[in-house]
C-alpha cells in the first residue's frame, strides 16, 4: 500500500496546520496538545513513507521528489522539536502546510525512478548527507530570518496583540537565526570539500551556484560578527544565499528529471 502512509501523513499535517491557523488570533492561542499530537503523527507517518520510497530492493531511489520529501521531513522534524523550547508559532503553519502540499504531490505525481547504490561509495554518501544537512539548517535559518523581520515590524508599530503574544523575544529569535546560519555555513563548507573528488567542472551551474551561496553566507557571518550586520541586510543576504543554493541543486534536478524527462 504505497499510498497509505503519504495519505495519512497528509491528513495529519492538515490537522496540525488547521489547529494553528484557526486559533492563531484567539485570545487563548492554539491548542498546542492538538498541534503537537497531529504533528508528531505526521512526522512519523512521513518517515515511514520516505523509507518505503527511498530504500527499494533495487537500490536507493534519490529522485527529485524523494529528496525534496526527505529535506522537508528533516525541516519539519527540526521545527517540531525546536518549537518545544523556542516559540515558532508563526513558522509552524508554513512548515506543516508545505509538508502537506508535498504529501499531496507524492500522491498525485507518479514516482520517477532513479536507482543508485550509494551505500557502496562511502565518500559520496558522506557528501550527500552533509549537503542535505547544510541545506536543511540554512533553510531553517532563512525561516527564522522571516520571523525576525515580522517581530521587528510588530515592535516598530508597537503591536502586541493576537499572534504577537506567542512569538519569542526578538533577541532570542535573532540569536537562534545566526546560530543556525553559522552551523549551516560550516556544514556547507565541509560538504563542498567532500564533494571535490566528484566534481569534474567547477563552472557547472550546480558547483558555481553552490560556491556563490557559500561566499554569501560566509560574508554574512563575518559581517554579523565584525560589523554587527542584522535586520534587513542579514535577511536579504540569507534569502539570496538560500535561493542560490536551491537553484544549485533543485534547478538542475528539475530540468533533468521533469522537463527533459517528459521529452
Amino acid at each position: 500500500m504505497p499510498t497509505l502512509f503519504p495519505a495519512l501523513a497528509l491528513l495529519a499535517y492538515l490537522i496540525a496546520t488547521c489547529a494553528i491557523v484557526l486559533r492563531l488570533f484567539h485570545p487563548a492561542g492554539p491548542n498546542f496538545k492538538w498541534v503537537f499530537s497531529a504533528a508528531t503523527a505526521a512526522v512519523v507517518l512521513h518517515m515511514f513513507a520516505l523509507v518505503g520510497a527511498i530504500f527499494t530492493a533495487e537500490g536507493q531511489n534519490f529522485s527529485l521528489q524523494n529528496v525534496s520529501s526527505l529535506i522537508c521531513w528533516l525541516i519539519t522534524l527540526s521545527f517540531t522539536l525546536i518549537s518545544l523550547r523556542a516559540p515558532a508559532i508563526l513558522l509552524l503553519p508554513l512548515v506543516y502546510g508545505f509538508a502537506a502540499l508535498l504529501m499531496l504531490v507524492t500522491l498525485l505525481v507518479p514516482e520517477a525512478v532513479q536507482i543508485q547504490h550509494i551505500v557502496q561509495n562511502p565518500g559520496l554518501l558522506i557528501h550527500i548527507v552533509l549537503a542535505v544537512i547544510a541545506y536543511v539548517v540554512l533553510s531553517m535559518a532563512t525561516l527564522y530570518s522571516i520571523q525576525v523581520a515580522y517581530i521587528s515590524y510588530k515592535l516598530k508599530h508597537k503591536d502586541f496583540s493576537g499572534v504577537s503574544r506567542f512569538l519569542p523575544p526578538l533577541m532570542q529569535a535573532e540569536k537562534l537565526q545566526f546560530r543556525l546560519l553559522a552551523v549551516g555555513t560550516f556544514t556547507l563548507v565541509i560538504a563542498l570539500i567532500t564533494g571535490i573528488p566528484y566534481t569534474t567542472n567547477w563552472l557547472e551551474h550546480k558547483s558555481l551556484l553552490s560556491s556563490l551561496a557559500l561566499v554569501i553566507f560566509m560574508v554574512l557571518c563575518w559581517g554579523h560578527a565584525r560589523l554587527g550586520w542584522r535586520g534587513k541586510t542579514a535577511i536579504s543576504l540569507t534569502l539570496t544565499g538560500t535561493t542560490l543554493l536551491t537553484l544549485a541543486y533543485f534547478g538542475s534536478r528539475f530540468v533533468k528529471e521533469v522537463l527533459l524527462g517528459r521529452f
